[in-house]
Order: C-alpha cells, then sequence, then structure tokens
C-alpha cells in the first residue's frame, strides 16, 4: 500500500498544506507550516527502510494524464534520486524552524511558497515523464524567485529578476530539446510519448542534432549546478535571500543541475556527452570552479558571499566525478551532493543566526566571539571543518572517493583539483579565525546572546548527518551502488568497467 501512494502523497500534501497556511491567522502559519512539512518528513522517511538497491526505478507510478499528447503522471525513484528526496524533506522544516524568527510579515505568504516549492523540488526528482519533468522545473523556479524578491534583502528584485532570467532562458531551451526528442521517437515509432523510457530508447541516429540537444539541456543544467562562467546569479541569489531561501537554494535547488545531468544529458546523449571534446571543456569548466570559486571566496568580506562562492567549488568536484563516469567517483559526486546540502546548509543558517544579533555579515565585523558565544563558535567550527572535508566528517568520504575515482580517468586534472581542498582550507579556516578566534575588539559583540533552544533544534539534525555520513557512510553508498553501476554499464561498453569494484 504505502509503495503505490508515497510519492504521490508527497508531491500533493505540500500543495495542501501551502493552501491551509494561506488561510490561518498570520501568528499561526509558521506553526502550521512546520508540522505540515513534519508530516511530510514523516511521509518520507520509510522509503529508506523499503527502497531495494537494485539498480532499477521503483514506487513508480503510471497514469494518464493528457493521453492524446501521449502525457503521463509518471514517477519513481532509484538510487540516485532517493537521498536527493530524503534531503529535500529534511531540509525544508529545518528551513522553516529556523525562520520563525525573522519573517514578520505576511508569514502566511513566506511559509506557503516554501511547501508549494516542496512540491516542485521533489518533482523535479521523482519524474518520469519529461513533461512532467519540465512542468515540476518551472513550479520550482516560481516561489523561489517571490522568496528572494519579497523577503530578500536590500537588493532582492535584482537578485529575484537575475535568477529568473538565468534559470527561465536555459529551461526553455531545454523544453525545444525535449519537443524535438519526443517528434523523433514519435516518427520512429508512431507512438506519442513523453515517457523517460520510451524516449531514451529512441534518443539514437539523432546525428549533428544530438549535438544541438545536448547543448540545450548542458545550458540549463550548467546555470542549475551553477558551472563556471554561468555562476553569476548564484552570489547575488545567496546574499539576497532569507536564510531559509539561501539554504533551500544551496542544499537542493542547486542539485537539480548535477542531477540533471546523470538522469537526462548524459542517458539520453552519451556519444556526445563523452566525446574527447565536451569532456575536455566539462574538465576544464570543472577545474576553474574549483579553484576560481575557492580563490574569490578567499578575498570574500562577506561570510554569506564567501559561502555562497565555496558552492561554486564544491559543485565543481561534483560534475569531475560525473564526467570520470567510474564507480568511486560518481558515488562520491552523489554523496558531495548530499554533504553540500547540510554542510552549506548549516553555513547559512550559522550566518543567519548571528546576523540576527550582529545585523553584518561582514567578517571584520566579528572577532573572538568564541567566548561570549561558545555554543555557536564550536558548532561553527564543526561545520567549517566539514565543509573543507576534514577526515571523520561527512566531506571528507565525497571528495576522496571523486578523487580516487577520478583520478583513473583524469589523472593530470584530479591532482589540479586537489588544490581546491587547500584552497577550501585557507578560505574557511581563515574566515573563523577572523571571526571567533581573534582578539575581541569591538564592544558590541561582547552583548551577543548565545544560541537558543529553536536555533540548537535546527542545528542538531545537521550536525548529526555531518558525524553519520563522515563516520559510517555505508548504508549511503549500498543503496546508491546498484544505480550508479547501472549508469555507468548504460554509458560505457561493459569492458570498461569490467573490474569496478
Amino acid at each position: 500500500m504505502y509503495a503505490r501512494w508515497v510519492i504521490t502523497a508527497l508531491l500533493i500534501w505540500p500543495l495542501i498544506a501551502g493552501a491551509v497556511v494561506l488561510l490561518v491567522p498570520g501568528r499561526l502559519a509558521k506553526y502550521v507550516a512546520l508540522a505540515a512539512s513534519l508530516v511530510e518528513f514523516a511521509i518520507s522517511v520509510p522509503l529508506w527502510w523499503t527502497f531495494v538497491p537494485d539498480g532499477g526505478m521503483q514506487f513508480v507510478v503510471d497514469r494518464p494524464w493528457v493521453a492524446a499528447w501521449g502525457i503521463h503522471y509518471t514517477v519513481g525513484v532509484d538510487g540516485i534520486s532517493l537521498f536527493l528526496v530524503l534531503l529535500t524533506t529534511f531540509l525544508m522544516p529545518l528551513s522553516i524552524l529556523g525562520s520563525w524568527s525573522y519573517i514578520t510579515r505576511r508569514d502566511g505568504g513566506f511559509y506557503a511558497l516554501l511547501l508549494v516549492l516542496t512540491t516542485g523540488m521533489i518533482g523535479v526528482f521523482v519524474s518520469l515523464d519529461l513533461f512532467l519533468f519540465y512542468v515540476m522545473w518551472e513550479v520550482m523556479l516560481i516561489p523561489m524567485y517571490f522568496i528572494i524578491g519579497v523577503w530578500g534583502g536590500d537588493n532582492r528584485l535584482y537578485a529575484a529578476i537575475k535568477f529568473f532570467i538565468y534559470t527561465f532562458v536555459g529551461s526553455l531551451l531545454m523544453l525545444v530539446a525535449i519537443l524535438v526528442l519526443y517528434l523523433h521517437a514519435a516518427r520512429a515509432t508512431g507512438a506519442y510519448s513523453f515517457g523517460y523510457a520510451h524516449l531514451l530508447s529512441n534518443a539514437k541516429d539523432l546525428g549533428p542534432v544530438a549535438w544541438w540537444l545536448f547543448g540545450a539541456f548542458f545550458l540549463a543544467f550548467a546555470i542549475k549546478v551553477p558551472l563556471f562562467p554561468l555562476h553569476t546569479w548564484l552570489p547575488d541569489a545567496h546574499v539576497e535571500a532569507p536564510t531559509a531561501g539561501s539554504v533551500i537554494l544551496a542544499g537542493i535547488l542547486l542539485k537539480m543541475g548535477t542531477y540533471g545531468f546523470l538522469r537526462f544529458a548524459l542517458p539520453f546523449f552519451p556519444s556526445v556527452a563523452l566525446s574527447r571534446t565536451v569532456q575536455l571543456v566539462i574538465v576544464i569548466l570543472s577545474l576553474i570552479g574549483i579553484i576560481y570559486g575557492g580563490l574569490v571566496a578567499l578575498v570574500q568580506p562577506d561570510f554569506k558571499k564567501l559561502i555562497a562562492y565555496s558552492s561554486v567549488a564544491h559543485l565543481g568536484f561534483v560534475m569531475l566525478g560525473i564526467w570520470a563516469l567510474t564507480l568511486q567517483s560518481v558515488q562520491g559526486a552523489l554523496l558531495i551532493m548530499i554533504n553540500h546540502g547540510i554542510s552549506t546548509g548549516a553555513l547559512f543558517f550559522l550566518v543567519g543566526m548571528i546576523y540576527e544579533r550582529r545585523h553584518s555579515r561582514l567578517i571584520e565585523a566579528y572577532g573572538g566571539i568564541a567566548r561570549v558565544v561558545p555554543l555557536f563558535a564550536g558548532i561553527l567550527t564543526i561545520v567549517s571543518l566539514s565543509s573543507i572535508a576534514l577526515p571523520g566528517t561527512n566531506g571528507f568520504v565525497g571528495e576522496f572517493l571523486v578523487l580516487l575515482g577520478s583520478f583513473r580517468t583524469y589523472p593530470i586534472a584530479t591532482v589540479l583539483a586537489t588544490t581546491g581542498v587547500i584552497v577550501a582550507a585557507a578560505y574557511l579556516l581563515t574566515a573563523l579565525q577572523r571571526v571567533i578566534y581573534n582578539p575581541l575588539t569591538n564592544a558590541e559583540n561582547e552583548k551577543l546572546s548565545d544560541l537558543t533552544l529553536r536555533e540548537l533544534l535546527v542545528l542538531a539534525p545537521l550536525l548529526a548527518g555531518i558525524l553519520w555520513i563522515g563516520i559510517y557512510p555505508k548504508p549511503f553508498l549500498q543503496r546508491m551502488e546498484p544505480s550508479a553501476k547501472a549508469l555507468i554499464e548504460q554509458l560505457r561498453p561493459p569492458s570498461s568497467v569490467a573490474g569496478q569494484p
């Protein structure tokens, strides 16, 4: 029974809850939204235990939607999408609880948008019909635009419009590519369908058109990652977004780009994606993102912008791992996607918490606050160490696997990518020292209050995730391994993957 309705419930429940949140009095909106997001998380948790790691799609539902056009409501999860769905339902209640202290106007609208955003994000990860996928991709865009544009900082309109234009232009080109695939498959088979399996099995004999179609998918997903040089919308969106918006943006929305490459761009156009030219371009852009993102983060005076540029570096590792296409590198890329959502989400929460007290995100505004706010300082230290991949934390496992697996395919590029680990230590440890360990010179910092119970409730699950994955990643790797193997075997001849552990 659970298997038949779980994904549909995950998609419908936030929409219903969002409508209810709009109807209740403003002061109750946050409580209703939190309760609804916890129910959503509770619905998703049994996926962890009931999922069978066999490399195939599970919990599949396939129902006609617009049958005349071959549009179906088809959803399902595998070892690639499972953790992204769970990450979404995990971060949303924390984002709602973490926003209680600063959302004081139009509360219902803010929380309703977060719930609608949940439907869009989960929909992207579970859609097995490309028309449904595109609808969910656009549904996700609209709530985030308003979250940034209404509840953001002083330059919120500029950041929101820039975010919208970048994403929308890429998605329109992707829509054109989907329609071309749809018509090509219809000519080949006589059947009109947007079904993932149908289009995938007929995405052959495209000739030179395949390059154009891959380019359209590539642009849409590269913008969302974001891959250098299409990253310029990200720092603006992060800095201007409210804390919950930054957490969701970094924790989940950026993963839609890398997920898109794994689910669509690589399987549909393997001859293009794995051509020497495309591999060279992707590896170079990934390396630039890793090193450039870290170096730019190193000189940022704004702590929130520093974390935003660190995302460019972390996602560069993901792209390198995906294109290396070994079992270790793909699993490592998937782990970094999860770990980045946890660690970077925690960093954005911490910056938001200290901003509420001091009303400044400038690193130079702080110093020596470790003895004033020891709980804050301790948690910031742990999260920062996880972000720079200290052994024993979640960040280490993912980056180690990516570097280990990528060395087989791109040894020189992997050696260069390791410098990104050093740069990450430089910018985060320097910022950490300046914020909490330097001498206390500003009298205003002496009046800071330490973390409240509500804030500890937000951070505790994230700390648990950091330590769990860092110490015992086996349950995660076991569930994603068959799907990662199936993807690799689909893209490379069996002989080239033989012998991989």
